[in-house]
Parts: structure tokens; sequence; C-alpha cells
């Protein structure tokens, strides 16, 4: 089990069962809605991610998935498909303890950003 939540602490959530899948996306929906170069995230079933306090603002961010994000601090939490709703796709960064889920892949790496460049060696894929 692992606990996380926004920047004021408004919104918490908790996280129940193993990640089936975790890395840094590189599309740029997620750079745009996060700011960065690069948003790390972890995947488990939809059943095992449950807001214990507080409730999400959703933004539709494309045809086939929102964000879910603090409505005061503007904290994004997790990316939902809706297309797939069976699992969720939570930003490790706002865990308690983001060590937790390492990540293991880098997802839609052909967007990534020329002057951004993480040093492993984990399996890149577009």
């Amino acid at each position: 089990m692992a606990e996380g939540g926004c920047e004021c602490g408004a919104l918490r959530y908790r996280v129940t069962g193993e990640a089936y899948g975790s890395g840094y996306c590189h599309c740029r929906i997620c750079q745009r809605t996060s700011g960065a170069p690069a948003q790390a995230f972890a995947r488990v079933r939809a059943d095992q991610f449950t807001y214990i306090q507080g409730e999400p603002a959703i933004y539709l961010s494309s045809e086939w998935g929102q964000r879910e994000f603090c409505p005061h601090c503007g904290s994004q939490l997790l990316y939902r498909g809706r297309e797939a709703p069976h699992d969720v796709a939570f930003n490790t960064p706002t865990l308690d303890d983001p060590g937790l889920y390492p990540p293991r892949q880098h997802v839609w790496y052909g967007s990534h950003l020329s002057w951004f460049e993480v040093k492993d060696d984990l399996p890149r894929t577009d």
C-alpha cells in the first residue's frame, strides 16, 4: 500500500497492489499538462487506486484520456483512459515515498525534448 497527494494537501489518494508498469512519459500532452520535459508514472488497476480525501477536478486532455488534478493547487495526480477504464496511471512524484515505484521504461520517446536526456539503460519506445 502507498499513499500520496497534491502539494496543498487537499487531495489524497491510496494505491493498493503492485504496479504493472512504470516509467517516464515523453508525450507532448504530459509535457504540457505537467510543465516538465517528462512525467514519471506508474500504472495500476483502476480498483487499486482510491481518493481518500477530496475530489479531483478533471481535464479532458484528449479524445481518449483525462487528467485528474487538485482544484486548489493544480497538482496533476492521475491519467485515466476513457476507452480503457480498467487501469490508471498516477504520477509517482506525488507519492509520499516516490521511490516505491521506480521507472522501468521510457514511453512516447519520439516526442522527447532534444535538450533533456535521462542517462539510464531503460528501454525506449515511441
